[in-house]
C-alpha cells in the first residue's frame, strides 16, 4: 500500500509537470515562469529552496547529536539567506530584467567576468543535486528494500523528466503543492508522536540543556566558527541561480521582495518540526538511532505508525526533496546555456535554441549529479560543499558589484579566483583550527577591493 502510494505520488507529480508545461513558449518561460508568478507560488517556491534532505535527515540528524549549536547552517543559516536576498538583492536585481544570475555579471562587468562567473556558479550544484537525489534513494531503501544506488536512478529519472519539459513552471507549481503536503504531513507525524511521548513539554523537559545552546562561548575560535556555520547558507546561497530564478520569478518586484520574508518565516517554523520529531524519536525509540542517524526518522515511521501516517510522511519527504531537486537542476543548466555556451558560439542563440539547449543541459548536470549521488552518501556534507564554493568564490564580486561603483571586472576576478584557491590551500595544504572558508572569504574580499583599486580603467 506504502509503495503504490508513492508510485502514484510520483506518477501524479510527473502529471502536474506535463501540465505546467503547455505554459512554456519561450526560454524565458522556462527558465523563470515568464516572470508571472503571484505570491503563493513565489512563497512557495522559496521556501522549497533548500527544505529537503539536509532539513528532513541531515539536520535533525546533526541535532540529536549536538543540538540546535549543531545545524546553526540549515534551517538558522538558510531563513538568514532570505531575510538577506529580501533586504538587498531582490529589488535591485529585478529591476535589472535578468535571465539569469550569470546576466548580472555580464551587466555589470562585461562578457568575460561573466565567462568566468558562470564557471563557478553552475559546478557546485553537482553536489547539492546528489545530496537530495542520495535521500530519496535512502526513502526508496527504506519502502522498497531497493539498494540505495537503483532508488537514485529512480529518483533522478522522475525529478529530471518533469524538469526538462516543464522548466520553472513546473517547478513554481508542484512547490505550491508539495509545500502543503510538506507541511501537513510533518504537523500530523509531530501531533502523533508528541501525543505518544505525552505532550511536548514533557519530550522538550527530556532534552539535555546543552542541547539547547545556541549562540558560542567567548572564545575566538568557536566565535570564528559559528560564524561560519551562519555563512555557509547565509552568505554563501545568496550568489545562487537556484535562489535568483525562484525570486525572479515573481510577478512584480514586490512580490518578490515579499515572498523572501514570507519564505524565511515559514522555512524557520516548519523546519522545527523535523527537529522537533527527532527528539520525539528518542524520547520513544532510542534504539531506532543505532546505525546511520540519517535513517532513523523513516526508520522509526515505518515500524512504529499507522499506515496513514506512513502515507503523509513518506509523501511529504518526497515533496520536500523533489521540490528542491527539481530547482537544483534547472539552475545550472541555465547558466551553462545561457552564460557559457551562448557567448562563446560564433552565433548567438535564439530563443528557441536557448530553450532547447538549456533542456539538454538539464540532462547533462541529472547525469552527472546521479554518478556522484552513487558514490557518496552524506546529505549534511554535500549540501556544505556546494554553498561554500559559491560564498568563497562569487559573494564578493555580487555585492560588491551591487554596491561599490568602483569594482572593477579585474577586481571581481582576483575575487572569484583568489577566493576559491585560497579555500582550497586552507582546506587541503595548510588546514587551520577555523574553518577554511573564513580565510578564504575575506582574501576574496580584499582581492576584489586591491584589484579593483589598482586597475581602475576597466570600470565600466
Amino acid at each position: 500500500m506504502l509503495l503504490l502510494s508513492i508510485i502514484a505520488y510520483l506518477s501524479l507529480t510527473v502529471a502536474i509537470g506535463y501540465w505546467a508545461s503547455r505554459k512554456v513558449k519561450t526560454a524565458g518561460d522556462f527558465m523563470l515562469a515568464g516572470r508571472s508568478l503571484p505570491i503563493m507560488l513565489s512563497a512557495a517556491a522559496l521556501f522549497a529552496t533548500w527544505f529537503g534532505s539536509e532539513t528532513v535527515f541531515g539536520a535533525s540528524a546533526e541535532f540529536l547529536e549536538g543540538g540546535l549549536y549543531a545545524v546553526i547552517e540549515d534551517p538558522f543559516g538558510a531563513a538568514l539567506c532570505l531575510i538577506l536576498f529580501g533586504l538587498f538583492f531582490a529589488r535591485k536585481l529585478y529591476n535589472m530584467n535578468l535571465l539569469t544570475l550569470g546576466d548580472f555579471f555580464k551587466q555589470r562587468y562585461g562578457r568575460k567576468t561573466e565567462l568566468a562567473a558562470s564557471v563557478f556558479l553552475a559546478p557546485p550544484y553537482v553536489g547539492y543535486i546528489a545530496a537530495q537525489l542520495v535521500a530519496m534513494g535512502l526513502i526508496l531503501n527504506v519502502v522498497a528494500g531497493i539498494e540505495v544506488w537503483q532508488g537514485v536512478v529512480i529518483s533522478s529519472i522522475v525529478v529530471t523528466f518533469y524538469t526538462f519539459i516543464g522548466g520553472m513552471w513546473a517547478i513554481s507549481v508542484t512547490d505550491f503543492i508539495q509545500s502543503i503536503i510538506i507541511v501537513t504531513g510533518l504537523l500530523v507525524l509531530a501531533y502523533v508522536l508528541s501525543e505518544k511521548a505525552g505532550g511536548v513539554t514533557k519530550v522538550l523537559s527530556e532534552v539535555h540543556p546543552r542541547n539547547y545552546k545556541f549562540l558560542p562561548s567567548w572564545d575566538i575560535k568557536e566565535i570564528t566558527t559559528y560564524i561560519a556555520a551562519w555563512s555557509v547558507l547565509g552568505l554563501g546561497s545568496i550568489p545562487s541561480q537556484d535562489v535568483f530564478q525562484r525570486v525572479m520569478s515573481s510577478g512584480s518586484v514586490k512580490i518578490a521582495v515579499r515572498s523572501c520574508f514570507i519564505a524565511a518565516g515559514l522555512y524557520l517554523t516548519i523546519a522545527m518540526l523535523p527537529l522537533f520529531i527527532s527528539l520525539c524519536t528518542k524520547y520513544l525509540y532510542a534504539d531506532q538511532l543505532h546505525g546511520d542517524a540519517q535513517l532513523a526518522l523513516p526508520n522509526m515511521v515505518l515500524m512504529h505508525t499507522s499506515m496513514p501516517i506512513q502515507i503523509l510522511f513518506f509523501g511529504s519527504l518526497l515533496s520536500a526533496i523533489m521540490s528542491t531537486t527539481s530547482s537544483a537542476i534547472l539552475a545550472p543548466a541555465a547558466i551553462f546555456s545561457g552564460n557559457l555556451i551562448n557567448p562563446l558560439l560564433k552565433d548567438r542563440l535564439s530563443d528557441k535554441q536557448l530553450l532547447y539547449t538549456t533542456r539538454i543541459s538539464i540532462l547533462l548536470f541529472a547525469t552527472i549529479a546521479t554518478i556522484m549521488a552513487c558514490l557518496r552518501e552524506n546529505i549534511y556534507e554535500l549540501v556544505a560543499e556546494s554553498s561554500i564554493l559559491s560564498l568563497v568564490s562569487l559573494f564578493a564580486p555580487l555585492t560588491f558589484g551591487m554596491y561599490w561603483r568602483r569594482t572593477t571586472s579585474t577586481g571581481a576576478v582576483w575575487g572569484m579566483v583568489l577566493g576559491i584557491s585560497s579555500w582550497l590551500f586552507f582546506k587541503w595544504i595548510y588546514p587551520l583550527e577555523i574553518p577554511a572558508l573564513v580565510p578564504a572569504t575575506m582574501v576574496s574580499i580584499i582581492s576584489l577591493i586591491i584589484g579593483s583599486l589598482i586597475w581602475k580603467k576597466e570600470y565600466k
